[in-house]
């Protein structure tokens, strides 16, 4: 008998052109390193009397389907991701290498189909009507580089056999931690320990009443890009940033020997004034919790550009 094992499951994306209706065909393998996606169906315990001590049968409840993923990030296959959260990108370039433009404030995004596999059950289960909540991933000095992304499903189906055909295979092409570069204004910023970068669409759950116990939908509302920068204590600007209320620009990117690049840019980041503490001899650190807002010169809050030789999402 068989045993599901992580290391031969798999994974396979699609964009839908109607909400909760997987496609026939198109999906794309995905690298991941977890998954909780996944369906779960409550029970809810009888309260009736008059039976003796012991309960009678408890009755379903509403299906939930949602999770978190945890993905590469990478210079091909996290562009897909990117979509999810932001929308259709900008691209532009004749040839490789192309630059994807992805930008926040758009009013819809596309759903997804997911499906994930263990072939020696066998078990695929197909999640439709995936909308991205939030993405976010940590920048530090060492360590394997990953997103993390929370979905929003419509629902679950569970077969035999995998729904998804012939998948379509992309290069793995991962940035790494010593990648990665912070600046402010266009400059580099110096004595930062560590980075985190959120950004929510804050999904609003339509839980309409349906026979099938499915989710009518998942539509996002104001969207949120906060995060955190732990920095040494080495100068004050930061901190008359943080006195004076004045927005900065902010950018989290990374580029590989190649060419490929990804960059994010926050354009106006809003820093609270932190508590400097002397917690012994070693260095002393400050932890700017960071909030982005809508820009007034560029008319949105984020910019998420992706430079690599696919030619489109």
């Amino acid at each position: 008998m068989a045993r599901a094992q992580g290391a031969r499951a798999q994974m396979a994306l699609a964009f839908e052109t109607t909400y909760g209706t997987p496609p026939i065909g198109g999906y794309t393998r995905i690298p991941f390193a977890s998954a909780t996606l996944g369906a779960e169906q409550p029970l809810l315990n009888s309260e009736l009397l008059g039976y003796g001590r012991d309960p009678l049968a408890p009755i379903k409840d509403a299906v939930t389907a949602d999770g978190n993923v945890v993905v590469p990030i990478d210079a091909q296959a996290f562009g897909f991701w990117l979509k999810a959260a932001f929308g259709e990108p900008t691209t532009t370039g004749a040839a490789a290498p192309y630059t994807h433009e992805f930008r926040s404030g758009n009013w819809t995004l596309p759903s997804l189909s997911i499906e994930t596999g263990m072939p020696e059950v066998p078990r695929f289960a197909m999640y439709s009507g995936c909308v991205l909540d939030t993405l976010s991933w940590q920048m530090q000095r060492s360590g394997l580089l990953t997103a993390t992304a929370s979905l929003v499903a419509q629902g679950e189906t569970v077969a035999a056999v995998s729904a998804a055909g012939t998948l379509a295979e992309i290069g793995l092409q991962r940035f790494g931690h010593f990648n990665g570069a912070v600046s402010r204004n266009g400059v580099a910023l110096g004595n930062v320990v560590s980075a985190e970068i959120t950004y929510a669409n804050n999904l609003d759950r339509i839980e309409t009443i349906r026979s099938d116990g499915r989710i009518d939908g998942a539509d996002p509302s104001i969207a949120a890009l906060t995060g955190r920068i732990e920095v040494r204590f080495a100068d004050q600007l930061l901190v008359t940033q943080a006195i004076n209320g004045e927005p900065s620009e902010l950018s989290f990117g990374y580029t590989l020997p190649s060419g490929e690049s990804l960059t994010l840019t926050a354009h106006a980041v809003y820093l609270p004034r932190p508590r400097i503490e002397i917690a012994g001899p070693q260095g002393v650190q400050a932890t700017f919790d960071w909030q982005a807002a809508r820009d007034g010169g560029s008319g949105r809050m984020c910019t998420v550009t992706l430079i690599n030789g696919i030619e489109e999402y």
